[in-house]
């Protein structure tokens, strides 16, 4: 048994060094990853913008249609370079976006409201990576051919291997080929820009606009999902010439000057097409509205926005730290003075607790608000509660009679299933919040309800194996039997 105590034991000094390497260094040695303490807009400053859509009656506009809204807004949002943005939709027609350390809050304003562009870029066999952002020389979005129309068969200037013979157009579906066309977000620390990006220009093929409104997403023969999409008639015609003298090449799906998806043609496509690849349902879905909605589906205006300055969270986070200590300080004073020797093991539990919640915070990331706080210092007298009903119940063995090994075993016994349950019930409570703050746009409840629910997790930890392996190295080792004032009799 105690050999067993001493592996536990061991592992989580192995445990706590890890995260206190975390907290206060932050790096991984020999790798590039650094973990910082990310902040929240109320914290370090920036633009809070609502966004509502410019119609007359907002209910009419389906959840569809937001939905796509929102995708396209977040994918406008992750190429600003913003560290930790929040985008959210807030009841039936608006969408809450919340840009940390905005340098130029007006021309972010600006670059949200413009529409979005969908393109069609040829880059024969030498694409370049999902995510990456390019130049093009789209000069009118709101025409198939972006206003320069040239020959289809020679749109790609850049390398190009021999094109294959020329095939007989068909009017059947026909299969574009692609690899994962997840689009994952691009973060970074650098000011609101629209400069553009370093590196060759490409010719834009096609727009959005040659696009019909069918695009789904079905199951193939193989139990693949599938991209299905259809061009309009000047669509095909730009479309089925070029993909019939490009067979095996690269056209990619251009989003807002971000690549989002490299096809490889695999037959001409007059009129319909096919994206197969190694999607998921969720991901086949993005794609899909991604190429229904190339353009933001309804107008949207800023209903209001609002610049909050730095000072405010810097002045917030020293209030909420002194408070911190002083809530921290009172309760270790209060623990060591009621319940003695196990009082002093349950402060060092709660040490443990606070540097590994510290170091998940970190490495998650968590996006500390000043309600992230909150229940973060909540989730401190959580942990506190749960080592009280373990140590009232043990003295309540004591005084029955049991010897102090006995009674130390069966107070952790019978006071889990109350610590059981209670943890349960606010963890139900957190989950019901982290919903709510999703529909509604409440990005301040959700970080609440996710800093209580992670502390309550490594609370439980502390409490029920923290604490009491503590507790057994000194009860092993020390005859505390005749000495039961130790633990406040």
């Amino acid at each position: 048994m105690q050999q067993r105590n001493i592996g536990w034991l061991l592992l989580i000094g192995a445990l706590v060094v890890a995260a206190m390497w975390v907290v206060f260094s932050g790096r991984l040695p020999g790798t590039p990853i650094n973990w910082t303490l990310h902040q929240g807009l109320d914290l370090q400053g920036g633009l809070q913008a609502l966004l509502e859509a410019d119609v007359p009656d907002c209910n009419a506009v389906s959840p569809d249609v937001m939905t796509a809204a929102l995708n396209i807004v977040e994918s406008r949002v992750n190429g600003l370079g913003v560290a930790e943005p929040v985008v959210q939709q807030q009841g039936a027609c608006r969408i809450v976006v919340e840009l940390p350390g905005i340098s130029d809050p007006q021309q972010a304003v600006d670059y949200l409201k413009e529409t979005a562009l969908l393109e069609f870029v040829p880059m024969g066999n030498a694409p370049v990576a999902p995510n990456t952002y390019i130049n093009t020389d789209c000069k009118d979005p709101s025409k198939v051919d972006c206003g320069v129309p040239t020959d289809a068969s020679a749109a790609y200037t850049g390398p190009v291997a021999t094109a294959a013979p020329l095939p007989t157009p068909t009017a059947a579906p026909l299969t574009v080929t692609v690899g994962l066309s997840t689009t994952a977000p691009v973060s970074g620390t650098a000011p609101v820009s629209t400069t553009t990006p370093a590196g060759p220009t490409y010719h834009t093929l096609m727009t959005g606009v040659g696009l019909d409104s069918t695009t789904s997403v079905s199951l193939s023969q193989a139990g693949q999902y599938v991209v299905n999409f259809s061009l309009t008639s000047a669509g095909g015609t730009i479309f089925g010439d070029y993909t019939a003298h490009h067979i095996g090449e690269t056209l990619a799906i251009v989003l807002d000057k971000q690549v989002i998806s490299t096809p490889r043609i695999d037959a001409a496509i007059p009129d319909k097409g096919i994206i197969t690849g190694q999607f998921t349902q969720s991901t086949a879905n993005d794609l899909a509205l991604q190429l229904r909605y190339g353009a933001l589906p309804v107008p949207l205006k800023v209903a209001r926005y609002s610049e909050i300055g730095p000072s405010l969270g810097q002045d917030s986070v020293r209030r909420s730290t002194i408070a911190g200590i002083i809530g921290g300080v009172a309760v270790i004073l209060f623990m060591l003075l009621y319940y003695r020797l196990p009082g002093a093991i349950a402060s060092i539990a709660l040490l443990i607790y606070a540097v590994i919640t510290l170091a998940l915070f970190k490495m998650i990331p968590v996006t500390l608000t000043l309600p992230g706080i909150a229940g973060f210092v909540l989730s401190v007298g959580v942990a506190v509660d749960a080592n009280i009903l373990i140590f009232e119940r043990m003295k309540e063995e004591l005084r029955s009679g049991k010897t102090l090994l006995n009674a130390v075993d069966a107070g952790w016994r019978r006071a889990f299933p109350s610590i059981r349950d209670s943890n349960i019930s606010t963890l139900i409570t957190c989950v019901i919040l982290y919903i709510f703050g999703s529909t509604f746009g409440a990005s301040i409840v959700q970080g609440f309800a996710f800093t209580l629910a992670l502390g309550v997790c490594v609370s439980l930890f502390t409490a029920i194996v923290v604490t009491r392996l503590i507790l057994h190295l000194f009860l092993d080792r020390i005859d505390f039997s005749a000495r039961h004032s130790w633990f406040g009799i």
